[in-house]
């Protein structure tokens, strides 16, 4: 057979070398370094051939020219206006660029890569890497919010300034906010002085409101209606001045309210003893020496200073230390709540011993919980009591007709048969006339000085023992004023011997104040 057309040969020659030419043009451009446009970079050499892709998405093989001309580059516009700078100035995107497959060194390097990892969904190793740097840099997560989250990056908030035609009541917070600090309390009382009590309004839009007949009242007959809520129950009072602002601003202003709540015998400092009034057991007070401590002294002649009387100290601390204001004294003055009771709970942790049969590689802890209890009474008698048994079983028996009917029947079961434990006792409060100056006439005297001191004394475990307590009276938080008592000191007294000792108060707590509603105003 002869051989074939030599035209058809050179048509196959100029065919295949098509083919190799077309083949080296593809293969080229992928061998060549296109670096990108950057001013600041030391040279081609150390720039990497592309920036980097994420792994997830498929690049094809077989690219040409056209592709990588045509493929654009990732800008932002972190600059001056007007300008765009390439990826190599996020540090989130540059990091492969700039190192390569080189491993973090710093810590601001790690946290970087553990951000990528964390983006690419490698929870495990974001991890990692996140524990790396923080033990590099425990302030790297600042350095790197400073670094790609600059405070500058941010545009200021738009300051909120309200139209001039705006309603007063949608606009008054906001202009309160931006014109200065928030007024003072007795600021915004005094704003409600010219206020009125206005009525509700009408439950169908339309209809005419109901009468308010309270909003037609004077002032004068408004303030007595409040003394005589406020004589009933404080607190009921306070509710009274959450009604309207019209109310707030009378009960805060009306002094004739908080005069007769401060020198009545219901809340009031009329009640209060600064001098003993019974014996330990509630008996009529006879005659006796007084009981003082060690580091009391006897050798005072009493004769120098003269007791002042009770309505003598009231109306002087009222205008020294009070600012002759009567709702201040009552808020502030030392005083003892009698419709409830103060609570101490004692929580401390005591070392066990393991059974010898036992194998255990450390010894139980004990966690021992109890609590100490007072309850105060009008005529100056106290019921002292220490228990392991909770308030809530407890609070309700503090009766004296539960405490004399268990000392009668010991052996009861009833739910009250805690109250056989407890203690009688007797309570009064400091005063002026406790600390008298050397002389009447000494000027650094400070009239109120030596209050807020409560004594107690109470029966001890045997009758040759008498306990005595020193409580100072402090409050708890900002807001609510006299429920606390603090220890100062607690004494057992040797009737016997005439000795004193003195307990130790390493895990005794203070003394918190709880309403109970079934005491009412306190007996």
């Amino acid at each position: 057979m002869e051989d074939s057309n030599p035209e058809l040969e050179s048509f196959r020659k100029q065919w295949q070398e098509e083919v190799t030419r077309r083949a080296n043009t593809t293969t080229t451009p992928q061998s060549q370094s296109f670096p990108l446009p950057n001013s600041h970079s030391s040279g081609p050499s150390n720039l990497p051939q592309r920036p980097p892709r994420p792994k997830n998405v498929y690049e094809n093989p077989k690219t040409t020219e056209e592709d990588i001309i045509a493929e654009p580059q990732s800008l932002h516009f972190d600059g001056p206006s007007g300008t765009t700078e390439g990826i190599k100035d996020d540090g989130f995107h540059s990091y492969g660029k700039n190192t390569g497959n080189k491993e973090p060194q710093s810590a601001l390097e790690h946290y970087e890569k553990a951000v990528e990892k964390e983006g690419q969904g490698s929870l495990g190793d974001s991890l990692d890497l996140y524990r790396k740097a923080f033990r590099l840099d425990d302030q790297v997560d600042r350095k790197y919010k400073n670094k790609h989250f600059p405070p500058s990056a941010f545009q200021p908030k738009p300051t909120i300034t309200s139209p001039p035609n705006a309603s007063a009541t949608g606009s008054n917070n906001a202009q309160h906010s931006l014109d200065g600090p928030p007024p003072t309390i007795k600021e915004l009382i005094e704003s409600f002085s010219g206020l009125s009590i206005e009525p509700a309004p009408p439950e169908i839009e339309g209809t005419p409101s109901l009468p308010c007949p309270i909003a037609d009242l004077p002032d004068e007959i408004l303030i007595h209606v409040f003394q005589e809520v406020g004589i009933r129950d404080v607190a009921e009072l306070a509710r009274v001045a959450q009604v309207c602002k019209r109310m707030a601003y009378l009960v805060a202003t009306g002094e004739q309210i908080w005069k007769r709540i401060s020198l009545g015998s219901e809340f009031g400092f009329g009640e209060m003893h600064y001098q003993w009034q019974t014996d330990i057991t509630g008996s009529p007070l006879d005659i006796e020496p007084q009981l003082l401590l060690p580091s009391q002294d006897l050798n005072k002649d009493p004769a120098l200073f003269t007791p002042l009387s009770n309505d003598t100290i009231t109306k002087s601390l009222l205008q020294s230390t009070y600012s002759s204001s009567w709702k201040q004294m009552f808020r502030l003055r030392p005083r003892i709540r009698f419709n409830g009771c103060y609570i101490s709970t004692v929580n401390y942790i005591r070392p066990g011993q393991a059974s010898p049969s036992a194998v255990a590689w450390n010894s139980p802890v004990h966690i021992v919980t109890y609590y100490r209890y007072l309850r105060f009474f009008r005529d100056g008698t106290v019921i002292s009591l220490l228990t392991t048994t909770e308030p809530s079983d407890v609070v309700h028996n503090l009766t004296k007709g539960l405490l004399d009917y268990h000392r009668k029947n010991q052996f009861s079961h009833l739910p009250s048969s805690v109250m056989g434990d407890a203690r009688r006792g007797r309570w009064r409060l400091s005063s002026l006339n406790d600390s008298p100056p050397e002389s009447e006439l000494e000027p650094s005297l400070k009239p109120g000085g030596s209050e807020g001191t409560l004594y107690v004394e109470t029966e001890g475990v045997h009758e040759k023992y008498l306990y005595r307590m020193e409580l100072k009276m402090a409050s708890a938080g900002k807001t609510v004023k006299n429920n606390k008592l603090a220890w100062k000191g607690f004494w057992n007294y040797n009737k016997i011997t005439d000795d004193w000792g003195e307990f130790t108060l390493r895990n005794d707590k203070a003394f918190f104040w709880s309403r109970v509603k079934s005491y009412g105003m306190g007996a």
